[in-house]
């Protein structure tokens, strides 16, 4: 069947490979990939491109990150919680790019069955959320510090007698693959504990937005989401021990240091001669650890360095902060503003409610909407910030085990090898430790790597569409709705600008968050364009990474390809007290940096108003 037939968007058997690129398959698990067995089936299913966690080309290690949320989050959806319209997520990966599909449940008997479950298990853990909350916490941080344990260090050329005369009976090779597999144990434990409570959290805000599309018709998302905003969540506490610093160095008369030094290793060095530097450096580590393992992606790809391996971001937000601090301007969140406001409209909006069930039935949602939203962006923080920017750093400390034995010529070529491809070569190095002959891997993975090399840069230089297959009748999957804020009318718009939208000079989205602003745009594409936000501008970038939170103080509105009323974006904005569009499918292709745009969150409306010259 013909796209043209279809009225829809293209075929995913249809998309064409990029020359240079023949064979990309081979970079992922067979079961990633379309397959003709299954084409009548999948053909015919709505998928869409998922830039938010991964924007860029999947290298074929980090594709352990999808799978590990494929299984993480469909379980509890599909086997565990049994949401009522909804079965899960499907995955595949389209010359490097991921695309899902959600998968809806449409039969009235089958969701009444299903709701069954859902409401005496989930009404387990709504009842005592703030306990299996405090229980989480501990699971997780446990999962981290035992992931920390975790240590490759190289073959030795003899064992340590100490095998032989404590008679351990298990050696080197015994402990490197041993620990390689605690290594992805510890990713699929921690994405497991990801998702434990999640789908409750977007469950419990959808249900409470629901009620208020009942109550109040014609309400709008961003309404519902500002009656729940205004909670100090653990996103933010990166962001504000950034300003503690900020504070310390102009107390300290640190300054100069912080201000005149571009680079990191030219700050830290400048505050440690210093006569107060010490008094910097040790607020500086007690603040870094956990804090500053703060991804500036979304923490699903090695790429993505964390704060603590590259100071830049938050050196940056620094050199921001000290000279409002200098001018006794306030550096804080309008923390009481936006809390204000939440009560302000939760009043007026209770106030035309008639009957004493609508009440009971709005105050109880709303409070438990209040209760669980601290967990769906603080689980953020401990799984992929804290947790996966320590599991990359392990990851490259085994690549520099396979540089030592001669397999890899840097330790950055292992993201280029599967993971169970990783296992075989750990047993290849074993085998040639343990015989004293060659191992295969140093004449078989270097031309592996460059060959896959070549097709990586090939799949980056490829637009992926924003959706493939049949237009959905319907979208029903919480996670699809909230996260991503793919709806029908995403949908319509997508079609109606498949190829990057009209010439009207509008594009639309979800309005996030209220207020409308003029402004010269910044396109951010990538972490390193962060460095060049100027104060004032607009923000247009695919999707925002919580560490990006200082830029938040810097500029006036933000827009995103990608996200719906719960992205991370559309909270941080909220937060903020910025105007934001999110979800606009095309922002970053149809916007350029220089461009004066206006950002208009009250209708979800992005127009250009001059091109830059």
């Amino acid at each position: 069947m013909s796209s043209e037939e279809r009225k829809g968007f293209l075929s995913p058997y249809e998309v064409e490979t990029p020359a240079g690129a023949e064979g990309w398959q081979s970079l992922y698990p067979y079961y990633y990939t379309f397959s003709e067995a299954l084409r009548e089936r999948d053909e015919s299913k709505f998928w869409f491109f998922d830039g938010m966690h991964n924007p860029e080309p999947i290298y074929p290690f980090d594709a352990i990150m999808t799978e590990n949320w494929a299984v993480a989050v469909n379980q509890l959806t599909t086997r565990v919680w049994l949401i009522p319209p909804s079965l899960g997520i499907d995955h595949r990966v389209v010359n490097g790019y991921l695309f899902i599909s959600p998968n809806a449940i449409t039969d009235p008997d089958e969701v009444a069955r299903r709701a069954e479950y859902f409401t005496k298990r989930a009404g387990h853990y709504f009842a005592n959320w703030d306990e299996i909350y405090a229980a989480w916490v501990d699971k997780a941080t446990d999962c981290i510090e035992r992931l920390k344990q975790i240590s490759f260090e190289p073959l030795p050329e003899i064992e340590d007698e100490k095998v032989v005369f404590e008679h351990h009976g298990v050696y080197a090779t015994f402990h490197l693959r041993n620990k390689y597999d605690a290594l992805i144990q510890s990713l699929f434990e921690m994405g497991s504990y990801h998702f434990e409570m999640l789908n409750l959290g977007y469950g419990a805000y959808l249900t409470f937005r629901e009620l208020c599309q009942k109550l109040f018709p014609g309400i709008t998302d961003r309404t519902v989401a500002r009656m729940v905003a205004g909670i100090d969540i653990l996103l933010f506490r990166p962001d504000d021990e950034v300003r503690k610093l900020s504070r310390l160095a102009v107390e300290l008369d640190l300054t100069e240091a912080i201000l005149d030094n571009a680079e990191p290793d030219a700050v830290m060095a400048a505050i440690k001669a210093h006569p107060r530097g010490s008094e910097w450096m040790a607020a500086f580590d007690e603040a870094k650890d956990p804090w500053f393992w703060y991804s500036t992606g979304a923490g699903y790809t090695h790429t993505d360095r964390a704060w603590i391996d590259d100071l830049r971001l938050p050196l940056s937000a620094m050199r921001g902060y000290i000279p409002q601090i200098q001018a006794g301007e306030s550096i804080d969140r309008p923390l009481e503003q936006v809390l204000a406001e939440r009560e302000r409209i939760t009043a007026e909006y209770r106030e035309l409610l008639s009957s004493d069930a609508d009440r009971g039935a709005f105050d109880g949602l709303v409070a438990l909407a209040r209760t669980v939203y601290p967990y769906v962006e603080n689980h953020n923080f401990y799984v992929e910030h804290w947790h996966h920017s320590i599991f990359w750093s392990k990851v490259r400390e085994l690549g520099r085990v396979f540089v030592h034995h001669g397999f890899f010529a840097e330790e950055e070529d292992i993201f280029y090898l599967r993971r169970t491809e990783i296992s075989d070569a750990l047993y290849d190095l074993s085998i040639g430790w343990a015989t004293g002959s060659p191992a295969r891997g140093p004449s078989y993975w270097p031309e592996v790597v460059a060959k896959r090399r070549a097709i990586y840069k090939t799949l980056h230089d490829w637009t992926p569409p924003p959706a493939l297959g049949e237009p959905p009748e319907q979208i029903t999957e919480p996670l699809t709705i909230m996260l991503w804020g793919i709806t029908q009318e995403v949908v319509a718009e997508w079609l109606g600008g498949s190829e990057g939208g009209d010439d009207s000079g509008e594009l639309r989205g979800v309005a996030a968050s209220g207020g409308i602003v003029q402004g010269k745009a910044r396109v951010v594409t990538t972490a390193e364009d962060l460095h060049a936000v100027e104060t004032g501008e607009i923000l247009v970038c695919r999707i925002t990474a919580p560490s990006w939170a200082p830029v938040f103080s810097k500029i006036a509105a933000a827009v995103s390809d990608i996200g719906g009323i719960m992205a991370h974006t559309a909270i941080v904005s909220r937060e903020y007290g910025l105007p934001a569009v999110v979800g606009t499918g095309f922002a970053t292709q149809r916007i350029k940096t220089g461009d004066l745009i206006e950002v208009n969150g009250d209708d979800g409306i992005v127009r250009l108003i001059e091109a830059a010259s």
